[in-house]
């Protein structure tokens, strides 16, 4: 089953971030997922929006995600995203 991973981040440091964000997309692909959005202006409907950016993932299934997630690869970049921000990260299942 599809799901999706939702990031809402709060950066404070551009630059340490860019090492996570430089080598993101080859660790990524080889977990077949897709980069849905990127967004550091989205537009509020309701309530508050208070980060600086918010991403949204697609992977075939909750598995892959948690592969992506728990690899070595991306534990040592997540180091990079956990220094320079501050984040809420959760799966949700799609239909």
């Amino acid at each position: 089953m599809t799901v999706y991973l939702v990031a809402q981040l709060d950066i404070h440091d551009r630059e340490t971030y860019a090492k996570y964000g430089s080598a993101f997309m080859d660790i990524f692909n080889r977990y077949g997922g897709k980069l849905l959005s990127v967004d550091e202006a989205p537009e509020v409907l309701e309530g508050e929006w208070r980060y600086t950016r918010t991403v949204l993932l697609e992977f075939a299934s909750g598995e892959l995600a948690q592969a992506w997630y728990r690899s070595a690869d991306y534990q040592a970049i997540a180091q990079h995203r956990h220094a320079a921000s501050v984040a809420n990260v959760v799966l949700i299942a799609g239909r």
